[in-house]
């Protein structure tokens, strides 16, 4: 009986570019919203990821999806995917 492996699903994120100046990497921040348990405020938390951008073609602004990866280097492992394979698994 052959069994088939089945990838995991690797999380995506969706988020902005706020930094370009390294060569083929990104800084991205990826904002959500919780609510305060005691006051019920809703806030904004934030968050920087370092996404491997191999093209260098984003730029400041940009919005991106971004996936997990293998480790890439220390402090990178999410790539920035392409919109077209976005919309093609849609």
């Amino acid at each position: 009986m052959s069994e088939t492996k089945k990838q995991p699903t690797r999380r995506r994120l969706n988020g902005i570019v706020i930094s370009d100046k390294m060569e083929k990497t990104v800084v991205v921040r990826v904002d959500r919203t919780a609510i305060h348990p005691k006051y019920h405020k809703r806030y904004t938390l934030s968050k920087k990821y370092k996404a491997h951008d191999p093209e260098n073609t984003r730029k400041v602004g940009d919005k991106v999806v971004i996936e997990e990866t293998r480790p890439l280097s220390k402090s990178k492992c999410w790539r920035v995917v392409n919109e077209a394979q976005v919309e093609a698994e849609k």
